[in-house]
C-alpha cells in the first residue's frame, strides 16, 4: 500500500492507483465531469485540479490522471485549486449553456455565471471524450470519434460519415456527463435514436 496524505489526512491506496482514485475511496470531495471509472482517464476537463505541496514547492495537477505516491501532500480545497475551479466553470458555463447538468454542479461550487462569451446558446456537449472511450474500450468498437481540432473539436463518426459500426447499444448515452449525447447520437449513428428504440 502507498501512504500519503489528502488535506492533513493520512490516507493508502493500492499500486495503481491515482489521488482521485484514492480520494473517492476515503470520500473526499474532489469534483468531475469527464471522468468515468469504466474507461481510462484522460484529463479533459480539468475540474479534478488538486495542489501538491511540499515546504515551499506547489503544483496543481489533474487527480484523475496523477498517480498516488508516496508521501504526497495533497490539497483539494486551497485558494488557487478553487481559482482554477472556477474558471474551468466558467469556460465550460460558456462553451455549454445548455447544459442544466454542468450549470447545476457550477452553482454547487459557487459558480453561477460567466464572463466568456457563448458562441453557441444551444450547445451542451463539452467534447469530453468519455463517449468515444467507452465505445472503444468497453464496447470493443471505434464508432465515435473526435473530430476536428481547437475550438472546432466536437464529437462525431469517424471520416464525418455516420457510421454502420454502432450496435446501438447505448452506452455512450449512459455515460454522457451532459446528456448531450442524446442528440448527438443521430449524427453519428445516422439514424434518429427514436427509431433504434423502436426496434429494441
Amino acid at each position: 500500500m502507498i501512504t500519503f496524505d489528502i488535506n492533513g489526512q493520512e490516507v493508502k491506496a493500492r499500486p495503481g492507483w491515482t489521488v482521485l482514485e484514492t480520494a473517492r475511496e476515503y470520500g473526499i470531495d474532489i469534483p468531475t465531469l469527464c471522468f468515468h471509472p469504466a474507461v481510462s482517464a484522460s484529463g479533459a476537463c480539468r475540474l479534478c485540479m488538486v495542489e501538491l505541496r511540499e515546504g515551499s514547492w506547489s503544483k496543481l495537477v489533474a487527480s484523475c490522471i496523477y498517480p498516488a505516491a508516496e508521501g504526497l501532500q495533497v490539497h483539494t480545497e486551497t485558494e488557487r485549486v478553487r481559482n482554477v475551479r472556477r474558471w474551468v466553470f466558467e469556460m465550460l458555463l460558456a462553451a455549454c449553456p445548455a447544459s442544466p447538468e454542468i450549470a447545476e454542479m457550477a452553482a454547487r461550487y459557487g459558480v453561477e455565471g460567466t464572463r466568456f462569451k457563448s458562441h453557441n446558446p444551444q450547445q451542451n456537449c463539452m467534447v469530453c471524450g468519455l463517449c468515444a472511450r467507452v465505445c472503444e474500450e468497453v464496447v470493443g468498437l471505434s464508432a465515435i470519434a473526435i473530430v476536428d481540432r481547437g475550438i472546432h473539436k466536437r464529437v462525431g463518426a469517424p471520416f464525418a460519415k455516420p457510421t454502420d459500426v454502432c450496435v446501438a447499444c447505448g452506452s455512450c448515452v449512459t455515460i454522457c456527463p451532459t446528456g448531450a449525447m442524446q442528440t448527438l447520437f443521430d449524427s453519428v449513428r445516422g439514424v434518429p435514436i427514436t427509431a433504434l428504440t423502436q426496434l429494441v
